[in-house]
């Protein structure tokens, strides 16, 4: 066999982080009586996109990012908010959002007697664990592995090396990250010296830099990658 362990990353890989944000979004903009228009939400994306990235790349932490976002956000339109309070209350909306993204809880269903399975994922850890829960994920992995419980994050190669110590009989040439970011799954991988495999639905090139070893356009074509 190829491969022994596999490891994912959650947020659309297995679980649709776009559509659990879009609703969290509403639903927060709803309990604060604000209206969310289309630019305000297109906003707060580029931010909160632009704050997670420079968490990965370690120019700031993640209280920086969960407290901030939202009072950054209202400040390109001159308002002040409570940030953190409202970062608190979104989180919390976010939890609540377990959608599959296609049927990814039927492929880790077909892939679990056959692989060793870990979750590795940035983030929020009560979040994450409870949107791993209420998807029925769970079981059918051996460990989760959440940035803020580990003290690192992807893609990091302390984060790797914590993960790798807590992999009973770690074998690093049967090992490959599953992920949609190439800036924290398919960089991570490499910087970890395993195979990596690069799920791009939109079909976005490369940077040029970050090369995944392989690439799928939908969870479903990993059996073709591991039957090679």
């Amino acid at each position: 066999m190829k491969f022994k362990t596999l490891l994912f990353d959650v947020d659309d890989t297995l679980l649709d982080f776009k559509l659990t944000e879009k609703k969290a979004l509403h639903a927060l903009f709803q309990e604060e009586e604000i209206p969310l228009t289309e630019e305000i939400e297109t906003t707060y994306k580029k931010i909160n996109h632009r704050l997670w990235r420079e968490f990965e790349q370690g120019k700031t932490d993640k209280k920086t990012v969960i407290d901030t976002r939202f009072s950054l956000l209202f400040e390109q339109y001159g308002k002040k908010v409570d940030g953190k309070q409202m970062g608190e209350k979104y989180r919390y909306h976010l939890s609540q959002g377990h959608d599959l993204l296609g049927n990814s809880k039927e492929i880790i269903s077909r892939l679990r007697p056959d692989y060793e399975l870990y979750i590795v994922t940035n983030g929020v850890a009560k979040t994450q664990y409870q949107r791993l829960k209420d998807s029925q994920m769970t079981p059918f992995f051996d460990d989760i592995f959440v940035s803020e419980e580990v003290g690192y994050q992807k893609p990091m190669k302390e984060y790797f090396d914590y993960v790798f110590d807590r992999i009973p009989n770690f074998d690093r040439e049967k090992t490959m990250i599953i992920g949609d970011s190439l800036a924290s799954d398919i960089q991570g991988g490499n910087k970890a010296d395993i195979q990596t495999l690069w799920l791009n639905p939109e079909n976005q090139a490369t940077d040029g830099v970050i090369q995944p070893t392989y690439e799928i356009s939908k969870l479903d074509d990993i059996f073709t990658i591991l039957a090679d």
